[in-house]
């Protein structure tokens, strides 16, 4: 009998369900779009039930679109956008507010009077990040001190905390099971990683409650249940991990010193650290990468906020476009920028720079530069991003050859080529660049028993396609001393 497994993708712009083959083919896949709440400068929201419905959705429209029978899927995986964060009400699954999505910036002056208090070592030595409202915790404070009642709630145990993972398990399981995973808990600034905790002085700074907050567990191995009545099956949750983390795990990056980027709504860049974690002096963030039997995996990670959601913007806000996929013909219709610069900090900017008062800016206009232009150097904006957070890690690490990459914008052969331009180092991008989603099916697999080992996954592992550098060293300085200049100039925007 074939054996499948069910990976739901909850993405920050789209919830999409993908089913997998015990082969690792992809034979089906679902998505769709949700709302995005932006409440005033800097302020993102999403409504839970959006993420919960959309996702239950797209999972069943999965399942129907493949024509297998769900008694027949093994496992369920799940991956998630990160440090997002929900408080519901334990007994209704009621949200007390709106889902605080990571890109939000609400929580920018908590955050700097942390800093002025000098606590940067005390979270960076437990957690391994930097203070920023990129991250769970100030956003929980920020519910707890601004919904009327929350508080009083939370202190007598009525209510939970949980990033996006932690929502829909607890949901499809009908109420039964509150965890969280790994990759995930180390990204709320309220988990040492170090001791695999919870940490009670975080909690009790920010006047946090323990008993909201999730079990964590293992990335792969049961998890829960589902509810029959979702699927007309009860299927095994047998897989969990932050998006980032659940790629670095798909791009099969397993050994000490692998790299993988994703170019999804953000970019996010991680290196395999091995067994230890390695404490960055260049603005990287020290995370876990996965949690399997018991046994933490470490990596480095570079984090830019805006990344595909520049080409969103271009679609939606200044409607220079109709669809994402005509970015590469229009950006190839230019020899060049012409001189522009675009720095998308719509919600300030993160690795190696971590300045929440940054803003998007465009620099270098003149009465020549087109609607070509500006799109063009949206796309390579995306690059000199990305190559921000490499020069960052080869100063904690060491100089990278290749780099696996993965993500919509991945698709997108102009950006492809910039990037190993600007970059100067090869690029591989795999067949199947759904790595997210492909990872939260491995760690389902390996779960529920479909694969035994890291071998057996890296067998059915597909074939990629190179991208090699071309441009000359003296262009890619110039071009590069363009970008550090407009980025300078995007610094501090906001007192």
């Amino acid at each position: 009998m074939s054996r499948y497994i069910l990976a739901l993708d909850q993405g920050t712009t789209s919830s999409r369900a993908l089913i997998f083959s015990e082969k690792g083919e992809k034979l089906a896949c679902c998505q769709k779009e949700f709302e995005q709440i932006f409440v005033k400068s800097g302020w993102v929201e999403h409504d839970p039930k959006d993420i919960w419905e959309s996702q239950l959705e797209v999972a069943r429209g999965a399942i129907e679109q493949s024509g297998i029978d769900p008694a027949d899927i093994s496992a369920i995986g799940v991956t998630n956008q990160r440090e997002t964060t929900i408080i519901w009400d334990k007994s209704t699954g009621e949200p007390v507010y709106n889902a605080i999505v990571w890109q939000c910036r609400r929580t920018a002056d908590m955050c700097a009077k942390f800093t002025e208090q000098g606590l940067e070592k005390f979270f960076s030595d437990k957690t391994g990040l930097v203070i920023d409202p990129y991250f769970s915790a100030t956003k929980v404070k920020w519910i707890l001190d601004n919904v009327d009642g929350a508080r009083e709630r939370a202190n007598k145990g009525e209510l939970l905390f949980g990033t996006v993972d932690s929502w829909l398990i607890w949901n499809l399981t009908g109420g039964k099971v509150h965890a969280t995973d790994y990759t995930n808990a180390s990204r709320t600034m309220m988990f040492n990683i170090h001791t695999l905790e919870w940490d009670e002085e975080i909690l009790g700074l920010l006047g946090i409650p323990k008993c909201m907050l999730p079990k964590v567990v293992d990335c792969s191995g049961v998890i829960g249940t589902t509810e029959k009545s979702f699927f007309g099956a009860e299927i095994k949750i047998c897989g969990c991990a932050g998006d980032q983390q659940a790629a670095l795990f798909g791009q099969c990056c397993f050994h000490k010193g692998d790299v993988k980027n994703t170019y999804g709504t953000g970019g996010f860049l991680l290196m395999n650290t091995g067994k230890e974690p390695v404490k960055s002096r260049s603005g990287l963030l020290t995370t876990i990468a996965w949690g399997i039997d018991g046994k933490i995996s470490y990596a480095l990670e570079g984090s830019v906020f805006v990344a595909g959601a520049v080409v969103k913007w271009l679609r939606d806000e200044l409607k220079m476009i109709d669809d994402a996929a005509q970015t590469e013909q229009i950006a190839r219709s230019v020899e060049d920028s012409g001189g522009v610069y675009v720095v998308p900090a719509f919600v300030g900017l993160g690795t190696p720079y971590w300045d929440p008062a940054a803003r998007g800016s465009i620099f270098g206009l003149t009465r020549g530069a087109s609607r070509a232009h500006i799109v063009r150097a949206c796309l390579e904006a995306i690059c000199y991003q990305t190559a921000d957070v490499i020069d960052a890690m080869a100063r904690d690490a060491s100089s990278l050859n290749t780099i696996k990459v993965d993500g919509g914008a991945s698709a997108n052969d102009f950006i492809m080529e910039f990037q190993a331009d600007i970059l100067g180092c090869s690029i591989i991008r795999p067949e199947n660049v759904e790595s997210t989603a492909t990872g939260a099916a491995y760690l389902a697999g390996l779960g529920c028993g479909i694969w035994n080992s890291f071998e057996d996954i890296l067998q059915i592992s597909g074939s990629f396609k190179e991208f090699s550098p071309a441009m000359k060293s003296a262009k890619r300085k110039a071009l590069r001393a363009g970008w550090d200049k407009a980025v300078q100039r995007s610094l501090h925007w906001e007192e």
